[in-house]
C-alpha cells in the first residue's frame, strides 16, 4: 500500500481546493449563459456561504463565532472591500470573458500586494521580484488578447473587471492577514462573508436573487457555488496550509486557472488561442516565482 506523508497530504488538499474553485467558476459561467446576472449570483453565493459556514462552525467549534465589537469596523472593511468586492468582480469578469482568462487576471493579485509593500510600506523590491511582476503583466497582456484589437474591444469590460478582482483580492489578502493575528482563519472568513452578503442585500433588493424559477440543475449549480465551491475548498485550503508552508500552498493553488480552462473547454466549449495559452503559462510561472521570492 502507498503511504502518504503530511506534506503530500497538504499538497493534495490544496490541489483539490483549487479544482473545486475552478469548477465553481465554470458553473458560474453556465449560469450566466442561462441569464443569471453577476449581481444575482454574488448575492446567492455570499448568502449561502455565510449560512452554511455559520451553521457548520456553530456545530463544530462555537468559539470561532466570538469577536470583539471593537473589531466590527475591520470586518466591515474586509467584507465590503475585500471578500465582497473580490468575489463580485471575479464573477463579473467570468460573465464577460473566458473563465480561464478571468481567473488568470484574478491571480495577478500578488502583483498588487507587492506594489503595496513597495509603494506604501516602502520595502525595497528586488530585481527578481520586479522581473516576476513584469512577467505577470506581459502574460496578462496575452491572456486578454490585447495583441488583437478586435478581441480587446470585445473583452474590455471583462478585463477591467478582472483587474479590479485582482486588486480586491490583494486587499482581501492584506486585510485577512491582519485579522488572523487575532482570530482564526475561519472567524475572519465567516464575518468577512457576513458583511459581504449584507452589502449585496443593500445594493441589490434583499433576497431578490432567491427566485423560485431556477431549474433544478441551476439550483444544484447555485448550491455548489455557495457551498461546495466556497466553504469546502476554503476548508481544504486551510487544512492544507497546516501541513505545508503558505507559500507552497499558494503556488499549488495556481492549478486553479489551468483546471478552470480544462473544465470550461470540456463543458462550455470555451477555448483560448495559442498566444493566450502562452500568456496564461507566463502568468502562472510569474506568480509562482513571485510567491517564492516572498517566502
Amino acid at each position: 500500500m502507498i503511504s502518504i506523508n503530511q506534506n503530500q497530504t497538504g499538497y493534495l488538499l490544496v490541489a483539490l481546493a483549487a479544482i473545486l474553485f475552478a469548477i465553481s467558476g465554470a458553473c458560474a459561467k453556465a449560469l450566466f449563459n442561462a441569464g443569471v446576472t453577476a449581481y444575482q449570483l454574488i448575492q446567492l453565493r455570499t448568502t449561502l456561504a455565510f449560512m452554511g459556514l455559520i451553521l457548520w462552525l456553530a456545530i463544530r467549534n462555537p468559539s470561532h463565532l466570538k469577536i470583539s465589537l471593537s473589531d466590527l469596523p475591520y470586518f466591515i472593511c474586509l467584507g465590503v472591500f475585500g471578500i465582497g468586492a473580490a468575489q463580485f468582480f471575479y464573477l463579473f469578469a467570468i460573465s464577460k470573458i473566458n473563465v480561464a482568462a478571468a481567473i488568470l487576471l484574478h491571480y495577478t493579485g500578488p502583483v498588487f500586494v507587492a506594489l503595496y509593500t513597495a509603494c506604501i510600506q516602502r520595502q525595497a523590491v528586488s530585481s527578481k521580484v520586479l522581473a516576476a511582476m513584469v512577467g505577470t503583466l506581459v502574460g496578462s497582456y496575452f491572456v486578454v488578447g490585447a495583441y488583437d484589437l478586435e478581441m480587446l474591444s470585445l473583452n474590455r469590460v471583462g478585463i477591467v473587471g478582472g483587474i479590479l478582482a485582482a486588486m480586491a483580492f490583494a486587499t482581501y489578502s492584506l486585510l485577512s492577514a491582519h485579522g488572523m493575528k487575532k482570530y482564526s482563519s475561519w472567524t475572519v472568513v465567516l464575518y468577512g462573508m457576513l458583511f459581504a452578503a449584507l452589502v449585496w442585500h443593500v445594493l441589490f433588493p434583499p433576497l431578490e436573487a432567491f427566485r423560485p424559477d431556477y431549474s433544478r440543475q441551476q439550483w444544484l449549480m447555485i448550491l455548489y457555488i455557495g457551498l461546495g465551491g466556497t466553504i469546502v475548498p476554503f476548508g481544504l485550503y486551510f487544512e492544507g496550509i497546516k501541513r505545508i508552508k503558505p507559500t507552497y500552498a499558494s503556488i499549488t493553488a495556481t492549478l486553479e486557472p489551468i483546471a478552470a480552462g480544462l473544465v470550461a473547454a470540456m463543458f462550455l466549449g470555451e477555448h483560448m488561442a495559442l498566444l493566450q495559452i502562452f500568456g496564461g503559462l507566463l502568468v502562472v510561472v510569474s506568480v509562482v516565482w513571485l510567491q517564492i521570492m516572498h517566502s
